[in-house]
């Protein structure tokens, strides 16, 4: 081992850069939050060079012109004075690395100005010398990088290509303006702009400008607050027939910090679990928590947070969510300095009564309902081939109740409701609507109704049948399953759920079985989901009107109306436009 020497100040500042800064999206990272916390209004990031020139101009407040060549020193900065300052952290940046870090590995001019000040300071970098000059520019900053790794060939052979390394720009520059909705961002890529937004302040539109008009049509608004605990949530989450395959569209984040928390994407994963399947929701939600209850020094890059209580975030986060999908909103409350009000109970799912108006019948013409062969993967199903058929429509006038009747077109395939809405055709699944209710019906009930079956089929069962259900005898029991062993090898049902009373035993039985074998996790949870499932209306089964009058207005009760227990879609809107527009009626 050689003799000990002490590093020079460009040594030791790209050793800094090696953790700091990782690639040109590390770059981009460092330069738009500092224009964040400079208060910029309007931010612009040119890209170009193989992503190894960058430019981030903004309009903030600029840097003062005696503190400009100490900016570009080893830990300094304007954000934190001393260490009880690192748990109050309310700025993006804070710990005085990044340029530093940054002119060690590339060649930087800045200009800046102040509003104080009638001319701007110029500031050029190479292997982190420092030269300042006069000059005159517009209030803000303006960084420019160029040859990035110029001096560390071995770094540039670790980058991906061009668009893979833009991609990560890309990516971080949606994430950024999503939290910041009331700043106007730019981003271009080699003189093409890629991303632009308004800073209209309002989420939903920047989101609209980032990734199209239709994500508005599939997200719902979150927001609650808990005076008590000082914390606030807001933000949108997708409905769940609109999803992803994986957890990339998870923009969440902690006073207004883009951040990569377990906490958080557990707590939105649990609330979906039953509606989505494999799948996963499109959120943009912002946390705020008292600063001194967070911690964002665990990690250089500052994607990872620490709270001082996880579990009340946890369970704070989730129960807003959850809000949010069962359609209930926050309320304007008094300024009381206690615990917000919680959110009004939805009314019970319960079967109305029948009308007690007279009903009179009428007869339109025949509606013929054209074949769509893709009308069964909609909602899952495999697709058949059938002939044209006419659908007759039958009018249920009540003078009392027109108002709130949904305007059912007919019955596609004794399988699919047909219903005019405003904004087009409505394709509803019959099944999987009833079973929706059933099952929100069933697990608000503390009581099932049970049916008493005086005569009941012999069932034969297993050994390891009989085990399983001896086990679980209570928990059947809580469901409204009742049952009696008549010998080793044969069951006999004495009491089923009423609404199941009409189902086979045997088919019955095969479902429990089915469902509290192996995995014994949520057994509760599957054990309703089945008896709904039995419970609901099959598919290629005839009904009427007022059935399927029935089945909607019970549907649109549901707190969450939008898939079954199973996570399978419930309806879908061909919207009028998409009609018109195949028969060539919108020219």
């Amino acid at each position: 081992m050689g003799r000990i020497i002490q590093l020079s100040k460009n040594v030791i500042n790209q050793i800094a850069a090696g953790e700091v800064i990782e690639r040109p999206f590390s770059v981009v990272k460092e330069l738009v939050e500092n224009s964040v916390d400079a208060d910029a209004s309007r931010i612009s990031v040119e890209i170009s060079n193989e992503c190894r020139n960058i430019r981030v101009a903004d309009n903030g407040s600029g840097i003062h012109p005696d503190d400009i060549i100490l900016a570009f020193s080893k830990h300094a900065t304007s954000k934190i004075a001393t260490g009880e300052d690192l748990y109050a952290v309310k700025t993006m940046g804070f710990r005085g690395e990044a340029l530093a870090s940054i002119i060690s590995i590339s060649k930087l001019i800045c200009t800046t100005r102040t509003k104080d000040y009638d001319y701007g300071t110029k500031v050029e970098c190479e292997n982190s010398e420092v030269k300042k000059s006069q000059t005159g520019c517009a209030v803000g900053t303006i960084m420019e990088i160029r040859d990035l790794f110029y001096n560390l060939p071995a770094r540039l052979k670790f980058l991906k290509s061009p668009k893979t390394e833009f991609a990560y720009i890309n990516e971080l520059m949606q994430t950024i303006a999503l939290a910041h909705p009331e700043i106007s961002f730019e981003l271009k890529n080699n003189g093409k702009t890629v991303l632009k937004t308004t800073g209209q302040g309002e989420i939903l539109q920047t989101a609209k400008e980032v990734f199209g008009e239709d994500i508005s049509k599939n997200l719902m608004e979150v927001l609650k607050t808990d005076k008590l605990s000082g914390l606030k949530i807001s933000g949108y989450v997708s409905t769940p027939d609109y999803t992803r395959a994986s957890k990339k569209d998870y923009y969440t984040y902690v006073n207004f910090r883009p951040v990569k928390c377990p906490v958080f994407q557990k707590a939105v994963d649990m609330v979906y679990k039953d509606l989505i399947g494999s799948r996963y929701p499109f959120i943009i939600l912002n946390l705020e928590i008292n600063p001194e209850d967070v911690d964002v020094n665990v990690h250089p890059t500052k994607k990872e947070v620490r709270y001082k209580n996880p579990n009340q975030v946890f369970n704070f986060i989730h129960s807003s969510v959850d809000m949010a999908l069962s359609g209930r909103k926050e309320t304007a409350q008094a300024e009381i300095p206690v615990r917000a009000a919680e959110p009004a109970v939805m009314p019970q799912c319960t079967l109305p009564p029948p009308p007690a108006v007279k009903q009179e019948k009428t007869f339109d013409e025949d509606i013929y309902v054209y074949t769509n062969k893709n009308l069964a993967g909609i909602f899952n199903k495999p697709p058949r081939v059938t002939d044209l058929k006419p659908v007759r429509q039958e009018k249920f006038i009540q003078p009392q109740e027109i108002e709130k009747e949904e305007l059912i077109i007919g019955q596609y395939r004794k399988t699919y409701i047909l219903i005019e809405r405003d904004e087009g055709l409505e394709i509803v699944d019959q099944h999987i609507a009833e079973e929706r209710y059933i099952y929100e019906k069933l697990k608000k009930s503390k009581n099932i109704d049970c049916q008493i079956l005086f005569i009941s089929d012999v069932i034969e069962i297993s050994p390891g049948d009989r085990a399983l259900l001896e086990t679980h005898r209570n928990k059947l029991l809580h469901f409204g399953y009742e049952i009696e062993f008549v010998s080793d090898k044969e069951v006999i049902f004495k009491k089923v759920p009423q609404i199941l009373s009409k189902v086979s035993p045997k088919e019955i039985l095969a479902d429990i079985l089915e469902n509290i074998s192996g995995d014994i996790d949520n057994i509760e949870e599957r054990l309703l989901i089945t008896t709904a499932c039995k419970a609901a209306v099959k598919a290629n089964t005839y009904l009427n009107n007022f059935q399927m009058q029935e089945i909607i207005r019970n549907w649109r009760k549901c707190e969450k109306p939008f898939t079954c227990p199973h996570g399978r879609p419930i309806s879908k809107i061909i919207e009028h436009k998409d009609i018109a527009k195949f028969f060539q009626r919108n020219k």
